[in-house]
């Protein structure tokens, strides 16, 4: 297969939801139908004691949460497919937004009792702002759920977007006899507790009486009511709207019982986008180019607790990457050379000899990696709109074991690697201080610290309103600010300047103040 039909098959996206609306459970059915696992887990079940695939962490077992971004690809029906199944967890947002600009297309997948809640919202800001093709299924019609009219209209309000069914729900809660597949006008009748997928039924017409036979006459009679509504008051669907980010198909179903995946599944590989083009700083970079780049977009450090090893996710933009060939890391300014790059199934990895734009590849990081890192093959390309966002909440973090202290060091600098929050060093009294934008995060650090690197922590109360970088082309203001608020002055991991303001008074102080000082709220600047 030649290089331009293997970036056309590919198809990167991003499941997003609110917590609890049955995004990894619909992930694990993708993966069921692409014949990547063979029986699905559950995120939450006392009957089914396989744990889901993607929530591989320790943690996300425990808690039957998500809380990292967990990559599996798969083959099907000609397809590349890469799945990245993102924590819905507002605490755990910037590995998502982190996550959306590594993807090319998005599923949102909403709750059909509780329909659009806050988190959907924030994350559709954020594909939103990039354009992203977005498509909705609304999830657990097998429970008494909303009117699905009203379920499109909120749909279009809350997340200011225009829909387009191209399934239909047959009933809901006990009632729910299925889903008409407008797509494909195919009918699929509901069988809960079911692994295997049945086969739809044609019906070319949706008069045709055998409607009557397989529903009944009531519901059949319903169900034509409202798809003669539908197409009244819905335009036909339009794949450029959709891939312009303008118009969201949208199909039902329910993830845990395997009812109304396959379609979501077959419609998205022949409407969704390949690979896009990446913005750098510079110009934008194209999937067919013949020469490599791509950008670290995480780093998740113990994947094998056994070995201590980190992992940088690299999303290929352009080119092929292939293993042991010698590309250029911009930001350190030097030639490397990977003799292990693998390929994800969630924990599970494969060393793979090469990879296509679109794919998301492991690189083995013993520390040269940050996220946001370029690798080309010689041309000085920074990719854009990778963020990483100032914390707003604030802890000292301690060693509560005197002899653990060199693996307590080791296990915060790793950590902080991945992104998942953020190391200030007070540079008055010398205390290391930890920042999270969600306050899970810190139990989840106090956690992984233990259980991972066998170093016990606690944490410490610090009453602080925000953290800003701060740089200015006035040496002697910035010299004159660093004295007059020294009390409040830290370093990041990198070394750069942190001012840390008690108060939103004492920063718009200072920011008045001090006028030549520029004060950043994210670390991408």
């Amino acid at each position: 297969m030649g290089f331009i039909e293997e970036i056309k098959r590919r198809r990167t996206f991003a499941i997003i939801s609110h917590p609890d609306a049955g995004k990894t459970t619909l992930t694990e059915k993708l993966l069921l139908f692409g014949g990547a696992i063979h029986v699905a887990g559950a995120v939450k079940s006392n009957k089914i004691k396989k744990t889901a695939t993607s929530d591989f962490m320790e943690i996300e077992k425990q808690r039957g949460i998500s809380v990292a971004t967990s990559v599996m690809g798969f083959e099907y029906n000609g397809c590349k497919v890469n799945i990245l199944d993102t924590p819905g967890h507002q605490d755990f947002a910037e590995d998502t937004f982190r996550t959306l600009t590594a993807v090319d297309s998005v599923i949102i997948v909403i709750d059909a009792a509780k329909g659009v809640e806050m988190q959907t919202r924030k994350l559709m800001e954020v594909c939103r702002m990039r354009s992203t093709p977005v498509m909705v299924f609304v999830n657990k019609l097998d429970r008494p759920s909303h009117d699905p009219f009203d379920l499109l209209d909120e749909i279009e309000k809350e997340l200011s977007i225009k829909v387009r069914p191209l399934s239909w729900p047959i009933g809901n809660g006990d009632l729910f006899k299925g889903v008409y597949n407008i797509y494909e006008h195919n009918l699929y009748l509901f069988q809960p507790s079911r692994q295997t997928v049945q086969e739809g039924v044609a019906i070319a017409d949706i008069a045709d009486p055998s409607l009557d036979e397989q529903i009944g006459k009531s519901q059949a009679a319903t169900l034509r009511d409202e798809l003669d509504l539908i197409n009244g008051v819905y335009p036909e669907f339009d794949k450029e709207q959709y891939l312009k980010g303008e118009l969201a198909p949208v199909f039902f179903g329910s993830a845990l019982n395997n009812f109304g995946v396959r379609e979501l599944l077959h419609c998205f590989l022949q409407i969704a986008p390949s690979p896009q083009p990446s913005q750098t700083e510079t110009r934008t970079v194209c999937p067919e180019e013949e020469k490599f780049s791509g950008f670290v977009f995480k780093i998740h450090a113990n994947m094998d607790p056994n070995h201590r090893n980190r992992i940088a996710f690299v999303k290929v933009c352009s080119g092929k990457f292939e293993r042991n060939k010698t590309y250029h890391h911009v930001q350190l300014n030097k030639d490397m050379k990977f003799s292990s790059p693998t390929a994800f199934m969630a924990d599970k990895k494969s060393i793979i000899d090469e990879a296509y734009p679109g794919d998301i590849v492991g690189i083995p990081d013993s520390g040269n990696f940050k996220i946001s890192d370029s690798l080309s093959e010689g041309e000085q390309l920074v990719f854009k709109g990778i963020p990483s966002f100032s914390p707003e909440l604030f802890r000292y973090i301690e060693n509560d074991d005197p002899m653990k202290s060199k693996q307590l060091a080791k296990g915060i600098d790793q950590l902080m690697d991945e992104g998942v929050a953020q190391l200030f060093v007070n540079q008055f009294n010398g205390r290391k201080i930890i920042g999270t934008v969600g306050a899970l995060q810190f139990e989840v650090i106090q956690y992984r610290l233990l259980h991972e690197y066998n170093a016990a922590c606690r944490y410490e109360p610090i009453a602080l309103y925000k953290a800003c970088w701060i740089e200015s082309d006035d040496a002697a203001q910035l010299d004159d600010f660093k004295k007059r608020k020294q009390q409040y002055m830290a370093k990041d991991k990198w070394g750069r300047d942190v001012f840390l303001a008690e108060s939103g008074y004492m920063l718009q102080m200072a920011q008045e103040g001090f006028k030549n000082i520029r004060f950043h709220f994210t670390s991408e600047f």
